[in-house]
């Protein structure tokens, strides 16, 4: 398909890559991130599709009259307003599946470096202390003997469970329907997850249901021996209490790939030698990115092609 009379909205940054070839079929629009610009009328009226890595602001929606797919180049998507989108009957997509796996490695290696804090010995022997101050200190935790509680077993959520067997780790999980056929231990409510296990990892998506779930009450819950490992959504912890947690050695350690308000991290938690950071890279590498910038346009190229995407959010009235 080549159809250059269809014009396709960019606002803000997105993967080069999705650029490349939005040109290749379409008229790309690009325009910075933020509320609807005046742009001709006459193009506003040509565009159709959207290509969006995360947000798009809503007045976008309204001011294009012929809107009719949005793709986002990621998998959570809580930065477009669906309900929205589905009361004006326009399509929704997003990049699952293809990032799975290196989500799930980042997450082992995470919770990996956070026990046995890995990056600080690597700096420690960088710094030539090894060789000035002797043996870098010994860890107080290890992965050995641990029982790992997951939020959110979905895709990414098996990934991660799937990887961690071969840890010797017990595993469980909550999420709001329990799964069938799994051996894992199912958990009825956060709450009761953190009690039974020493090691959290959240994989949940940034909605109103998840939003600041992680509480004082959660961290004292998994105890002063737990380890809370974040690779979902910033929003779903309450940063202060984090930070409250591990000042008070209510819990033992924590690792983080995402923050509430990035790219901003709250200074009390650089202050921590137990605290694993990362700027919120569980996909990034160039492989998976490049996988996740094709599915983008394969979405809106279906969809002007044959009136068929490859994946639809739930919330999207369509089937891939």
């Amino acid at each position: 398909m080549s159809d250059h009379s269809v014009a396709v909205l960019v606002p803000g940054r997105i993967h080069p890559r999705v650029l490349e070839r939005l040109k290749e079929d379409f008229e790309v629009v690009a325009v910075p991130m933020g509320p609807a610009t005046e742009i001709d009328p006459g193009l506003r009226e040509r565009i159709r599709g959207v290509a969006v890595s995360g947000l798009l602001d809503n007045s976008w929606v309204d001011a294009l009259p012929n809107l009719q797919i949005v793709s986002n180049f990621g998998v959570g998507y809580d930065g477009i307003d669906t309900k929205k989108a589905v009361e004006r009957g326009i399509i929704v997509t997003h990049t699952p599946d293809v990032l799975n796996d290196e989500v799930a490695d980042t997450t082992i290696a995470l919770l990996l470096n956070t026990v046995r804090r890995l990056p600080r010995a690597e700096t420690y022997l960088r710094e030539g202390r090894w060789k000035s101050e002797g043996p870098f200190p010994l860890t107080p935790l290890s992965l050995k003997g641990r029982t790992v509680g997951i939020l959110g077993l979905g895709r990414i959520g098996l990934e991660i469970a799937k990887r961690l067997e071969p840890f010797k780790v017990r595993i469980g999980y909550h999420t709001r329907t329990r799964r069938e056929g799994l051996d894992y231990t199912y958990y009825p409510s956060l709450k009761a997850m953190a009690q039974e296990v020493d090691t959290l990892i959240s994989i949940v998506p940034g909605t109103a249901a998840t939003h600041k779930i992680f509480t004082a009450e959660i961290f004292s819950a998994l105890g002063p021996n737990g380890v809370f490992i974040n690779v979902g959504r910033g929003t779903s912890v309450d940063e202060e209490a984090l930070a409250a947690a591990l000042r008070n050695k209510t819990i033992a350690a924590a690792g983080l790939d995402v923050f509430y308000d990035e790219p901003n991290v709250p200074p009390a938690l650089l202050e921590f030698d137990n605290v694993s950071l990362l700027p919120h890279v569980a996909s990034a590498s160039v492989p998976t990115r490049n996988a996740m910038a094709d599915l983008v346009v394969a979405n809106l190229v279906g969809w002007f092609r044959e009136k068929k995407v490859i994946t639809p959010v739930p919330e999207t009235p369509v089937r891939g």
